[in-house]
């Protein structure tokens, strides 16, 4: 959308294709190059479109590439040993305590990376201290966040990382069975976590007693139907149960009564794909790296707008400049905010760049969030106006309805500034803080509660711009 890449894109579709056969479909994690499109289970994107006769014909395979790189300490972009080796990691955590490996991941400091910053370990312990006959480790790879697609790396060039933590979660928690939740707009990703699930199974790495320690886990990996809602835990848990994916009320949490009404730990791809290292390194190492609340790295996922974009590995606490210009070249047009950590993440006039580092509690500080580092630019010749209102319908279309605020709050915010935005209309700000209040406070997940963010930022950086749409 910021990219103006999609109106030359469905007018080459439509050369192919009639007008009711061109549809719509949530971010496909080609950010990096945009004019993206998904033809018969494939994800194409960049310069894919003019090769659609060769794709159609199953003639033509995906032309997609971007750069990866790190700074500092790389723990999930360095490159793996192979398969045999890489796994004794698993064979020694199965030779220790489970209680010694859960010691490890509190002197790791490790918190979740998808976008509360929650402690694994505590996560891990919670379920761990409940009796039960069975219980589950589940990844949310259900990444839906436009901008974002570092999970979608991980699941594609490290696909062991991620299960071996997941099977290290298990093992801490006595969880055995793994689920793997992946958005149906990965289906790369789908393929590729199976196969390497199958080779598991080829090397007796899964099933019952595993290496005779006594340890029983398997997985199942689950295809998402493209709802955004699911990459909130609990609806994420109602879907897997065949339910419509709506938000629980907690308590009770997933790690006490989760899925099934069973002991259930849910995280997402980077975050379990750290245990690996932990394991072999210990916590201590691990914590070294960073800074001592938000210790080890992070990756980043920069989109088209920068000069090198990709996905891109930091020690937490490196400063947001560093990243921008150093890792992703600088931009390639002016920019006037980002958008960091998804469409509920904080809106950051690039003005602030030099007041963040990477971590949870920088951002948090100066009024923004984290979240999945994803990075939308904006361009400053994007009206701001229209991307507001972009966020309202998105959220709008994405709630799953079960609370007032977020399903007719999103609403009326999109309502009120369509109407200021193509008539003399002009918007009561008081009403405006008013309906953002509301969805702070009353939505009962991150999805309404975490839209207000993103247009308090705007509201207060860029003033001047959209003045001519409120009343003065």
């Amino acid at each position: 959308m910021t990219a103006g890449t999609q109106d030359e894109l469905k007018t080459k579709l439509r050369k192919k294709f009639s007008a009711h056969e061109v549809g719509e479909m949530c971010c496909l994690g080609r950010c990096h190059e945009n004019a993206a499109f998904h033809v018969n289970g494939t994800n194409y994107s960049g310069t894919d479109i003019d090769s659609i006769d060769s794709i159609c014909k199953k003639e033509y395979s995906t032309a997609e590439k971007y750069n990866v790189g790190n700074m500092g300490s790389p723990i999930l972009t360095n490159t793996h040993a192979p398969f045999d080796d890489y796994y004794k990691i698993f064979v020694k955590v199965l030779q220790t305590d489970p209680l010694q490996c859960l010691a490890e991941l509190k002197d790791s400091g490790l918190r979740g990376r998808g976008g509360a910053g929650f402690s694994l370990a505590f996560k891990l312990e919670s379920c761990r201290n409940v009796e039960d006959d069975m219980k589950f480790i589940v990844c949310n790879a259900d990444e839906g966040d436009p901008g974002a697609y570092s999970d979608r790396y991980v699941m594609e060039q490290r696909p062991h990382a991620l299960l071996m933590g997941m099977m290290i979660a298990g093992y801490i928690t006595g969880a055995s069975v793994g689920v793997v939740y992946i958005r149906g707009e990965y289906p790369e990703s789908v393929k590729i976590i199976s196969d390497a699930i199958a080779k598991l199974h080829a090397h007796n790495f899964l099933g019952k007693n595993i290496l005779g320690s006594n340890f029983n886990f398997d997985f199942k990996v689950i295809k998402a139907q493209g709802a955004y809602i699911c990459g909130e835990e609990t609806a994420l848990l109602s879907s897997l149960e065949g339910q419509r994916p709506e938000v629980r009320v907690r308590p009770p949490y997933p790690t006490q009564k989760g899925l099934f009404n069973k002991p259930t730990v849910v995280n997402n791809v980077e975050t379990l794909a750290n245990l690996p290292f932990i394991m072999r390194n210990g916590g201590k190492a691990y914590s070294s790296i960073g800074t001592p609340k938000s210790t080890g790295t992070k990756l980043i996922s920069l989109d088209g707008h920068f000069n090198k974009p990709g996905i891109y590995e930091a020690d937490m606490g490196t400063p947001l400049r560093v990243i921008i210009d150093k890792l992703g070249g600088g931009f390639k047009h002016p920019v006037k905010a980002m958008h960091i950590g998804g469409p509920l993440g904080g809106l950051v006039p690039v003005s602030k760049i030099d007041d963040l580092t990477l971590d949870f509690d920088s951002f948090a500080k100066e009024g923004f969030l984290l979240g999945h580092a994803s990075v939308v630019c904006i361009p400053e010749d994007y009206p701001l106006i229209d991307y507001l209102e972009h966020l309202f319908r998105f959220t709008a279309h994405e709630s799953c309805g079960k609370c007032f605020p977020c399903r007719l709050g999103s609403t009326r915010g999109y309502e009120m500034i369509d109407k200021a935005r193509t008539s003399d209309y002009k918007m009561d700000r008081e009403l405006m803080d008013d309906l953002l209040e509301t969805l702070e406070t009353g939505s009962l997940c991150a999805l309404g509660g975490g839209l207000p963010l993103p247009v308090k930022n705007a509201l207060k950086y860029f003033d001047a711009e959209l003045a001519p749409y409120f009343k003065k």
